[in-house]
C-alpha cells in the first residue's frame, strides 16, 4: 500500500501547471468559468433530500428530518459549478498485474487519478471518484472543497485490487447514478467485451455526458516478450491458469491483441471519446500533459 504522499507528488503539480482540462461538450452547471453551460444566471434553489455518505458537508444536513427519523440526510441544490467531472477507476484483479516496469497497473492509476483530481479542483471544479471491480466499491460524491480531495486520496491509498470485472454493467450503472451531464473519466485496462463496453459507453454519450478513456497497459501485455515454457495465471480468478511455451502462443497473442485494440480505437472515435493509451514505464504526468496540451489545442 502507498502512502499519501506517494500519489501526489510536488513534481506531479509542477509538470500539470498551466494546464487545464476543459469540457468539449456543453455541461449543466451555473458559475461563469471555463466550460460551455446551457444556463443562463445563477440558481441555488433546493432540488431534493438524499442520504448522506461519507465526505457530504456536514453543513448540509438537514437536522430536521433527523430529529424525525433520526437518519442523515442532505439537502441537495441545484449545481453550483460549471463541471461535475467523475473519475471512475477499475480496481480488478487485472489491475494487479506488476511486469518488468516494477510498478502495477493500479498503482500507476491512482497515481494518475489523483494527479487528475488536483487539476479539476485546481479550476473549481467538481470531482467524484468511483471505484469497481465486479461491481462499485466506494462511491465518494462530486465536491470542490480541498478537503475533499484529501478524502480522494485517502480512499486511492486505501483501495486495493479485487478480483472479476464487468466494466459494461458499471457504466451502465452509471447511467442512473449522474443525474446531470458531466465529464466521466474511465481509467482501466478494459479487459471486457469491446462490443458491450461501446455500446455501454455510447449510452452515456447519447445521455450528453463527455466521456475521456484512458487505457492502462504493463509493456509485456503489449509485447508479450517471455522466453521459457510459463504459467499464465488469470489474476481474475485464481483457479484459471495455463502452461505454454510463449514463442508458440505469441503470433496468435499478438494478433488478438491488435484487433481488440482496434475494436476499441475504432468504437470510440465514433463515440467521439477520447483514448489516452498509456503504458507503466513512462511518466503519468508527463502523458498526462501532452494528452491536455493537445486537447486545449482542438
Amino acid at each position: 500500500m502507498p502512502a499519501l504522499k506517494d500519489l501526489l507528488q510536488a513534481e506531479d503539480i509542477t509538470t500539470l501547471q498551466s494546464l487545464q482540462l476543459f469540457a468539449r461538450t456543453v455541461v449543466e452547471g451555473f458559475t461563469t468559468g471555463l466550460h460551455a453551460s446551457p444556463h443562463k444566471g445563477f440558481s441555488v434553489e433546493f432540488r431534493q433530500h438524499r442520504p448522506y455518505v461519507q465526505g457530504d458537508e456536514i453543513r448540509r444536513l438537514d437536522w430536521k428530518i433527523f430529529g424525525r427519523s433520526d437518519r442523515f440526510y442532505i439537502k441537495e441544490y441545484d449545481e453550483e459549478t460549471n463541471l461535475r467531472a467523475t473519475i471512475v477507476l477499475d480496481a480488478s484483479g487485472s489491475m494487479a498485474y506488476k511486469g518488468t516496469a516494477g510498478i502495477s497497473k493500479f498503482d500507476y492509476a491512482r497515481k494518475l487519478a489523483a494527479s487528475i483530481a488536483y487539476l479539476l479542483m485546481s479550476q473549481q471544479d467538481a470531482v467524484g471518484l468511483i471505484t469497481f471491480d465486479s461491481k462499485i466499491r466506494e462511491i465518494i460524491p462530486n465536491r470542490t472543497r480541498i478537503t475533499h480531495l484529501h478524502q480522494m486520496l485517502e480512499t486511492l491509498v486505501k483501495t486495493e485490487p479485487g478480483k472479476e470485472t464487468a466494466l459494461a454493467p458499471v457504466i451502465e450503472s452509471l447511467v442512473g447514478r449522474l443525474k446531470r451531464r458531466g465529464m466521466i473519466i474511465l481509467i482501466s485496462d478494459f479487459f471486457d467485451d469491446p462490443v458491450r463496453l461501446l455500446q455501454a459507453i455510447g449510452v452515456l454519450r447519447k445521455k450528453g455526458h463527455e466521456v475521456v478513456v484512458m487505457q492502462l497497459w504493463d509493456r509485456d501485455e503489449l509485447e508479450f516478450p517471455f522466453g521459457r515454457w510459463a504459467r499464465f495465471e488469470n489474476l481474475e480468478n485464481d483457479e484459471d491458469f495455463v502452461q505454454a511455451d510463449p514463442a508458440a502462443i505469441r503470433h496468435r497473442y499478438l494478433e488478438v491483441l491488435a484487433n481488440f485494440q482496434e475494436t476499441l480505437r475504432v468504437g470510440l472515435r465514433r463515440h467521439q471519446v477520447d483514448l489516452l493509451s498509456l503504458t507503466t514505464d513512462e511518466s503519468h504526468s508527463l502523458a498526462l500533459r501532452q494528452y491536455l496540451s493537445l486537447r486545449m489545442k482542438v
